[in-house]
């Protein structure tokens, strides 16, 4: 590890200058203060040694996610990795993200800058500033729903969606479903992009044919409900999985709407098992996630990789959750009460 004499050698300056820097002293201009820090990060130095009686601080980051209350999803998941870290004697800090902080705080440097011996990162989008920084950072990091190649410093924490979508469409083609739809969030992150994956693996492995009309994706809900849910309709879906439940929830009403009966006339999962799926109408048959154990294993694969133990990928199973919103396929095509639209 690089060490405040070796930073100073390469900047021609001193080493109380660079300790300056390091701790934030008033009297040192911010230029100076930029170029020892990014000197610092490139040369691999890390605050390993904590000062007398500090605590040993980890980062919870966070982008995209509610976890404010009870019912918000990554409550629980931060929940979690607080109940593992802080009787390890861990202080865990929680920082909400935005891409415009990521353009103006290189990862590296602000971990640097704030102490922090390592970061489990929640909810950020494949497009996110940090998302490339992580390929070459040396700071021990777990992400959630994120997969980084080729970094030993990375780990990967999740759950297993091969097994899930499995789940889902086995249990629709024992309901004798064989035009089996799939409504999802646009492809802009590693989660919708698994999910999807898995949904055409489970159909190749459960020997159901992908119809390409069925198979429709969006960054918004309301397109989903309005323009998507009718296409698959028109053309003959007896049972749609949708990638997550907040989605479902809102197709289970649309399709209310439309006049179809939820299960008798089509049936509908989820995945996630959020709070509000079993209150839907009718409640919603989904995938669990145990957020809280994906806290633990958060921490559980962030301890790893501060003991230099290089974990890759932790994934919890999947549970289904079997509520009244999947049926039996009906034994003919189901016609609306009134038109859908034809897009």
């Amino acid at each position: 590890m690089a060490t405040l004499s070796d930073i100073a050698e390469k900047l021609g300056i001193t080493k109380g200058t660079v300790s300056k820097a390091l701790n934030d002293a008033p009297d040192i201009s911010e230029t100076m203060r930029k170029t020892i820090l990014e000197t610092a990060v490139e040369m691999g130095y890390t605050l390993k040694r904590q000062k007398k009686n500090e605590f040993k601080k980890l980062c919870i980051f966070i982008e995209n996610m509610d976890y404010n209350v009870p019912n918000d999803f990554g409550y629980e998941i931060v929940l979690g990795f607080k109940k593992a870290a802080e009787p390890a004697g861990y202080q865990v800090d929680l920082v909400a993200l935005t891409p415009e902080f990521q353009k103006t705080h290189p990862y590296d440097i602000y971990m640097l800058q704030n102490g922090y011996m390592g970061a489990y990162v929640m909810g950020l989008a494949l497009a996110d500033p940090w998302m490339a920084q992580f390929s070459h950072t040396r700071y021990p990091t777990v992400l959630y729903d994120n997969y980084v190649k080729d970094n030993l410093c990375t780990a990967y924490v999740g759950l297993d969606n091969y097994e899930g979508l499995d789940l889902l469409i086995s249990h629709l083609k024992g309901l004798g479903h064989q035009k089996i739809g799939l409504l999802s969030g646009a492809l802009g992150s590693h989660i919708t992009q698994a999910r999807y994956k898995a949904f055409h693996n489970a159909m190749r492995k459960n020997h159901l044919k992908i119809d390409s009309d069925l198979v429709r994706c969006s960054y918004y809900i309301t397109e989903c409900t309005s323009q998507h849910l009718p296409h698959l309709l028109n053309h003959g879906a007896t049972a749609i999985v949708c990638s997550h439940d907040m989605l479902a929830n809102a197709v289970l009403t649309a399709c209310r709407d439309f006049g179809y009966r939820i299960p008798e006339d089509l049936s509908i999962v989820g995945f996630d098992d959020l709070p509000l799926s079993a209150y839907t109408f009718p409640p919603l048959t989904t995938i669990r996630q145990d957020r809280e154990a994906l806290g633990k294993c958060g921490y559980f694969a962030l301890n790893s990789l501060l003991e230099k133990v290089p974990v890759g990928t932790l994934l919890l199973h999947a549970q289904l959750i079997l509520r009244s919103s999947t049926g039996k396929a009906p034994s003919q095509p189901v016609q609306p009460a009134s038109p859908l639209p034809m897009l």
